[in-house]
């Protein structure tokens, strides 16, 4: 154990026997040396507030909060805090928040069985008694999975199952822990099988369709949505899933019908009308878009991802009420994570709009703040990862298994950096006659993290395609053909459009030798910059910093150099620039790559209609045009750490 784990051992026994000066002063040592530690701000905070030094438990919290925005335990002793204080309606707030980040913080729901009545009251004893009927070890994995030690829950639920297999809590929760390692396969299965031992569960029933969406499975999410809701048609909850799912498989207007159907039972309801927005924008319907986006946050003016879903459309200029609205908002201290993070990015796009740029800019980088105290991105672990890669996908490696993977020619990659033009290219590819548009395809990402295996802390991959078999890497490929075929319309050709794919060329080659890959680059400064404005539905935790983002820039540069030397000729760059330059030529040319006859539609590729999910969904459907080249250059004051990560002089 570290000198530092040590003490905070210390500090926690001294406060276990009720000696909470010691306990304090401990953890204070410990902040001295690491102000943002989550533990020692959290014993901080607790051992104040038993000393009855209010305030500076408060401050404590605050700290941890920065720190750690979506622990459960900090909101859950802002609650006990609150409660001491006789603020009856800010520890409700917290606790709820406490429970949101961590379901299975017994004490919160307890306190709010206590503090409230009705139905909510009966609610939260409910889940108290539920949480106290669960086998300790579950409750501990539930603590351990919300609080990021992810590879700690897993460990202890593994070890659970195996003494109880047909345990469907311990099931979903192992489901749900493989989600976030993207283990998606393996959280299908347990669903699938939870599902079976246990058929009216419905939260189990509701974590399946996830999965399956998330496998984009979109007909058997569907199917399964279909079923929940035939089992009791009037519960808007299966209304609003059926409608998602309904939209992951196209079919649109019965997604608009299911919509209208839960806006009849819960009028206003901001959540749904975000959703229905979402799908008029991905039709192309803007207008009716905006109408929706605008009445969620009317019903609910703190509705940040209304808000932002505006700002998100690219072409929306928020009024000056709208703008006084959204500061107002942002500016109070009760509100929610996500919604203050959704609003400072709403607020950068609006004041940029304006030209504010000063204003802009500190919104932009308070959200992004937010989120990287969130994600807890670590550049030095990608920096590492990524040069793995160059190590071990050498000449050797690939001639060694010269001939073989899967023979089909269908796929084109698109792969880069989001927002360095991938959409575009996408969309003029997916114009042509002989090619099906889809989507981002996380097959490839899915297959990567199989490849690592299972043993904590330790990754086989990319290793391990030096030890992969003809056969493997063959039945890889055809999986990969087989499990992409529900998102093509018939086309001999089609486009997984997935930025990060980049990382993994050396695995594409091996398994689909015939595939082709399309590298979208972009100007550094002016790619970078649009990645640190955008907000991501999620994952692409590299963009929520300037020195993050430009030091990712640069590995990808560093990558892409190493596979054009180990692949010569086998990936197609394509410069952003370049393509406004030249749309016909570079149109052409990326043609001529893939096999195919020039067609018209490619270079009029904006009346193509199709669904666009990404957010350039609004871009390309318009002419081509240098809206977004120089965006960076009135913000250049405040690049500095941009810049040098990028080597860029000022």
């Amino acid at each position: 154990m570290s000198e530092h784990a040590e003490r905070l051992a210390a500090a926690q026994k001294a406060m276990q026997s009720g000696d909470f000066e010691t306990g304090l002063q401990i953890a204070e040592q410990a902040l001295a040396a690491e102000p943002a530690n989550g533990e020692a701000l959290y014993m901080a905070a607790v051992a104040n507030r038993y000393l009855k030094r209010h305030d500076e438990a408060e401050n404590m919290l605050a700290r941890l909060h920065a720190a750690m925005p979506e622990y459960g335990r900090a909101w859950q002793e802002a609650g006990h805090l609150a409660r001491a204080e006789g603020q009856e309606a800010r520890a409700i707030a917290a606790y709820k928040r406490a429970v949101r980040f961590n379901p299975a913080l017994d004490a919160s729901w307890r306190a709010l069985a206590e503090l409230q009545s009705g139905a909510e009251a009966r609610q939260a004893q409910a889940q108290a008694e539920r949480i106290a009927t669960l086998p300790r070890e579950l409750v501990a994995v539930t603590n351990h999975l919300h609080e990021g030690r992810v590879l700690r829950a897993e460990e202890i639920c593994r070890h659970y199952l195996r003494s109880h297999p047909k345990d469907v809590e311990g099931m979903r929760l192992l489901a749900q822990i493989g989600i976030k390692l993207g283990i998606l396969d393996d959280a299908e299965f347990l669903l699938e099988s939870a599902r079976v031992f246990a058929p009216d569960n419905v939260q189990i029933r509701l974590d399946y369709i996830d999965a399956l969406r998330r496998r984009q499975k979109f007909e058997r999410a569907r199917e399964e949505a279909e079923s929940l809701y035939e089992s009791d048609s009037a519960n808007p909850l299966f209304q609003s899933h059926l409608a998602i799912e309904s939209m992951q498989t196209g079919d649109y207007e019965r997604a608009f019908a299911l919509f209208e159907q839960v806006l009849e039972k819960v009028p206003g309801d901001p959540a749904t009308l975000t959703s229905r927005g979402h799908a008029l924008k991905t039709t192309g319907r803007t207008d009716e878009a905006v109408e929706s986006y605008r009445a969620a946050f009317a019903a609910k003016p703190d509705h940040g991802d209304a808000w932002y879903a505006l700002a998100n459309l690219k072409t929306y200029r928020f009024s000056d009420a709208e703008m006084a609205e959204m500061a107002e908002q942002e500016a109070r201290a009760d509100l929610a994570f996500m919604d203050r993070v959704h609003l400072n990015f709403a607020l950068g796009k609006a004041h940029e709009d304006r030209e504010n740029y000063a204003e802009s800019f500190a919104h932009y980088e308070k959200g992004n703040a937010l989120k990287r105290a969130q994600t807890r991105y670590d550049a030095d672990a990608m920096s590492t990862e990524l040069a793995k890669q160059r190590e071990v996908c050498t000449p050797e490696l690939f001639a060694k298994h010269e001939g073989v993977g899967h023979k089909a020619p269908d796929p084109v990659f698109i792969l880069g950096l989001p927002r360095a033009g991938s959409t575009l290219l996408e969309q003029i590819l997916a114009s042509h006659s002989q090619v099906d548009g889809t989507m981002e395809l996380p097959d490839i990402l899915a297959l990567a993290h199989r490849l690592r295996g299972r043993k904590a802390g330790q990754s086989r991959y990319p290793e391990v395609l030096h030890e992969l078999s003809a056969e493997q890497l063959e039945t890889f490929g055809r999986q990969y053909i087989e499990n992409t075929t529900i998102h093509r319309q018939g086309a001999p050709f089609f486009i997984d459009k997935m930025p990060n794919n980049f990382r993994h060329i050396g695995l594409i080659h091996l398994i689909l030798p015939n595939a082709k890959i399309i590298d979208a680059r972009r100007a550094p400064l002016d790619c970078c910059f649009s990645g640190f404005k955008q907000l991501f539905a999620e994952g692409q935790e590299f963009t929520y910093g300037l020195t993050e983002i430009g030091r990712y820039f640069s590995d990808y540069v560093d990558l892409m150099m190493h596979w054009d030397e180990v692949l010569p000729g086998r990936v197609l760059r394509v410069q952003h620039e370049d393509v406004l330059d030249d749309p016909e030529g570079q149109i052409r040319r990326m043609l001529d790559y893939c096999g195919l006859e020039f067609e018209e539609a490619c270079l009029n590729f904006h009346e193509t209609s199709r669904a666009v999910r990404t957010a350039s969904s609004e871009q390309v459907r318009q002419p081509l045009n240098r809206a977004g080249q120089g965006a960076w250059v009135p913000y250049d004051p405040w690049l500095g750490d941009l810049r040098n990560a990028l080597g860029i002089p000022a």
